[in-house]
Order: C-alpha cells, then sequence, then structure tokens
C-alpha cells in the first residue's frame, strides 16, 4: 500500500571530497524535491577542507542537512553505521561522497517501487551499473570478485562494489558492525531474513578527488572478509517472534 509519511534518509560518508561536498548536495536537493527527505552526511576524519564545505552546505540547508564528524578515520562502514544511528527516514539512500551515484537514480526507485508500496520483505535495493567509469583492469578485476563472492554466498547481487544502496531501516538495523561489511550488504540483509533486488543504475566519472582503495589493499582485505562472511553467513540469522507481525515471518 503507498503511503504519503513515508520519509527517506539519504546517508552519505565523506573521506576527503573537497569539491564535491556543495554540488552533489544541491543536486540531491533539486531531485529529491517534493519527497520528505533528510541528508546524513558523515565527516571521516577529512584531511582536506571536506569539514569546512559541509559546514557551508548546512549553513545553506538548515533543514535538511545534519553532520556528524568521527574524531579519527574509522572507515567507510564505520562512517556508516555512525550515520545510522541518526537516521528517521524509513529508507535509508546511500550514496558515495565522490559524485559518481546519480540521485536521479534515487528518485526513480522511490517513484516507481517504494513510494507505491514496496514488497514488505524487501531489504533491499542494491544498484547495478549499466556502464563503468574505471579502467578496463578495476572492471575486470571487480568482475572477478563479484563473481567469486556470489558464488560463495549466493547473495543474489551481481554488482556489491556499486555505492548505490537502497535500504530499509528495519532491514539495516538488524545487521552486524564490522569493519569492510558495506562491501557485504546484499549477503547480510538476505542472512537477516529481507529479501535483495538488483536495479540498473547509472555510474559518473568521479568530480573530483582520487579513489580510497587500490589493488593491493582491496584484494588483502577482500579475502579476509570474503573468508568471515562465509563462517558468518553458515551460522544463520536471528530468530522472529510471531508477536512482531514481522513481514519476514510471512512464508
Amino acid at each position: 500500500m503507498a503511503s504519503s509519511t513515508l520519509k527517506l534518509s539519504v546517508l552519505i560518508p565523506f573521506f576527503n571530497e573537497a569539491g564535491n561536498i556543495a554540488p552533489l548536495l544541491e543536486e540531491v536537493h533539486q531531485v529529491l524535491d517534493g519527497i520528505s527527505f533528510e541528508i546524513i552526511c558523515v565527516n571521516d576524519a577529512s584531511a582536506d577542507s571536506t569539514g569546512i564545505e559541509l559546514a557551508e552546505a548546512q549553513l545553506k540547508y538548515p533543514d535538511t542537512v545534519q553532520i556528524l564528524t568521527h574524531i579519527k578515520r574509522s572507515g567507510k562502514s564505520a562512517a556508516l553505521f555512525t550515520g545510522l544511528k541518526s537516521v528517521t527516514g524509513d529508507w535509508v539512500q546511500l550514496l558515495d561522497g565522490d559524485g559518481q551515484n546519480d540521485p536521479a537514480d534515487t528518485r526513480r526507485i522511490w517513484d516507481d517501487i517504494i513510494h507505491p508500496g514496496a514488497p514488505p520483505k524487501l531489504g533491499i535495493i542494491a544498484g547495478r551499473r549499466t556502464s563503468r567509469n574505471d579502467s578496463g583492469f578495476k572492471w575486470l578485476q571487480s568482475r572477478i570478485a563479484n563473481g567469486v563472492r556470489r558464488f560463495c554466498l549466493r547473495d543474489d547481487a551481481k554488482d556489491t562494489g556499486c555505492g548505490f544502496k537502497l535500504i530499509r531501516t528495519q532491514a539495516f538495523r538488524d545487521l552486524p558492525y564490522f569493519a569492510s561489511m558495506h562491501r557485504f550488504f546484499p549477503a547480510l540483509i538476505k542472512r537477516a531474513g529481507w529479501e535483495v533486488r538488483e536495479e540498473f543504475v547509472n555510474d559518473r566519472e568521479r568530480w573530483h578527488g582520487a579513489s580510497k582503495y587500490g589493488f593491493l589493499s582491496r584484494l588483502g582485505a577482500g579475502i579476509v572478509d570474503l573468508l568471515g562472511m562465509i563462517w558468518l553467513v553458515r551460522r544463520g540469522g536471528q530468530g522472529i517472534a510471531a508477536e512482531w507481525n514481522d513481514p519476514r515471518a510471512d512464508k
């Protein structure tokens, strides 16, 4: 059933994204006009002018923009969970702070799927990029990693490296926290008893700055994290009480 009271929380982690803040937040405001939304910005102890630019954005949009600042760098997953503690929306839209994710996809998916009445068990809509603005080597690396992960975890996702994720807030709060868990959102959501859906989304070029991830760091962390996820998934999720009126209890 459609609801006119649904609220969207846009959660954006930033680390050294000077030059990207103002155009991204302005675009989000323009695209989401007419929707009840908030923007939670988490500054992961940036060393550039990110903090200053976020403060300027909050002055421009005091009713919608909230800023949370880590006292030391903690990583993307930690930034997302810091923001999660403050969101008030029914759904949480994750966007990367570099401008590569297109907020127009958020508006399209919200109007087509969420607002008309999303299936009660739907926990996440994961973006799948229609094209890649990375090098051929990065594309091949991602293709192999996604195939291995999908084979091991059966997570119904073909592009978990895409930062575009629209997550039901209740499902988000069911997840365990650990470093780099953002790489495995579909598998974790599915483990918690929710359903996973993919939607094609646009992938744009980074506006300013450089990527924060290198090949060797991703490879080493990816192998260790995947082994941990295999262990975690095989041990099942949490129980569901009949008294909760939880949609996951429906067969």
